[in-house]
This record gives structure tokens, C-alpha cells and sequence, in this order.
């Protein structure tokens, strides 16, 4: 997939007072083993204020068994409003235009915000992993997380 791969524009992604604003476009790394990626800020629609970040990393769920095509993060002042949920909704549109069948979201499994968000965005609890003593994650002091996936429909 990253041999052919083009960027998209992902277009306006606004739901209610949430924005998602594209800062970078990251091709793939495949020294380091990184898909190629979108990265936008969360944002107070109208107002531009900060509320977190959140990814699409686009590639073959076998490449992204611990990271997963999505991550996020909400600032903690800005957490309970479903932002996280709400952000990833609205890069699936994006995620399918890229041929993806299906998501592979991955998180903390003590991270109990995180579990639900994955349950709102319709992700199915598939397993959970240990993650290997190799993997940068393990090294940031990740040892397990639990795999969602969220299937696509065309």
C-alpha cells in the first residue's frame, strides 16, 4: 500500500462545536516501520482552541498490530464531551477512501475512557495483545494493549 500510496484531501471534518484541522502529512518510514500518516488538532470549532490530537495512520493492519490506524488524545480540561469518539468518526470517510476494509484501534487496557470511545465508535473488542519487549511502545512503557477493530462499510 505505501508504494502507491497518495495523500487525500480529507475535506472539512467539523461535528457540532469539533474541529479537525490537518497539520502534517507524514509519508512512510519503512526503516522505522511507519505507515504514511495524517495528523490534525482537535479544535473548538470557531474559537481555534486546542482540545487534543488525534492520527489516521494508513497501512496494513499487520504493520499496525500495536499502534493502530487511529490514536488520540484529549487535553484533560476538555475530556467528557465524547471528542475522541467524535474525531474518529469522522476520519472513517477518510480511512475508506484509502481502500481500508476495516480499523484496528488499539489502547491501554486500564484506560477505561479509551475502552469506552472505542465502544461508542462502534469497535469490537477483539483481543489483547502483550506488547513485544522490541516495540518502541514497550519502550514508552506499554506492555499490553487491547485491539478494536471498526468495520468500514462502502
Amino acid at each position: 500500500m505505501a508504494e502507491n500510496f497518495k495523500f487525500r484531501d480529507p475535506g472539512k471534518l467539523v461535528d457540532g462545536d469539533l474541529l479537525l484541522v490537518l497539520v502534517k502529512k507524514s509519508p512512510a518510514n519503512p526503516g522505522k516501520g511507519y505507515a504514511p500518516s495524517y495528523q490534525f488538532k482537535m479544535c473548538k470549532a470557531g474559537t481555534g482552541l486546542r482540545i487534543g490530537r488525534i492520527s489516521l495512520r494508513v497501512g496494513s493492519a499487520s504493520k499496525l498490530r500495536y499502534p493502530g490506524h487511529i490514536g488520540y488524545a484529549v487535553h484533560e480540561k476538555h475530556r467528557g464531551h465524547r471528542y475522541a469518539a467524535r474525531a474518529c468518526r469522522l476520519l472513517l470517510p477518510l480511512a475508506a477512501a484509502h481502500g481500508l476494509k476495516a480499523l484496528w484501534i488499539t489502547c491501554n487496557p486500564h484506560n477505561k475512557a479509551s475502552v469506552r470511545t472505542l465502544e461508542i465508535v462502534g469497535g469490537k473488542y477483539v483481543e489483547t495483545l502483550r506488547v513485544p519487549k522490541t516495540h518502541e511502545m514497550f519502550h514508552r512503557g506499554l506492555m499490553y494493549v487491547r485491539r478494536y477493530r471498526i468495520a468500514l462499510n462502502k
